[in-house]
C-alpha cells in the first residue's frame, strides 16, 4: 500500500460515518471495473429483494409513470448529446 493511501485510510478513521461509507463506496467501485464482478452492498441487497417482492406481488409502476420518465430520459439526452 502507498504512503498517500495509508495516510487516507488512517483520516478516515476519525470521519463521520456517512463520509467513511462514500470512501468505501468509491472503492468497491474501483475494485468491480477491476475484476469485472460487482458486490452488491447490503442496502442495494435490501433494495432488489423489496422489488422482487413487489413485482412477485404484481405491483409495477403505471405505464403513465413509465411514460413520463422515458419522456425525460429521452429529453435529457437530447441536450448532453447537443453539448
Amino acid at each position: 500500500m502507498n504512503r498517500i493511501l495509508k495516510e487516507v485510510i488512517e483520516h478516515a478513521a476519525t470521519w463521520p460515518r456517512e463520509d467513511q461509507e462514500e470512501l468505501a463506496e468509491y472503492a468497491r467501485e474501483i475494485e468491480a471495473r477491476r475484476t469485472g464482478t460487482y458486490t452488491m452492498s447490503d442496502d442495494e441487497r435490501a433494495w432488489v429483494r423489496k422489488g422482487l417482492a413487489e413485482a412477485d406481488r404484481g405491483e409495477f409502476v403505471s405505464d403513465e409513470l413509465v411514460a413520463q420518465a422515458d419522456k425525460r430520459h429521452a429529453y435529457s439526452a437530447h441536450v448532453t448529446k447537443g453539448r
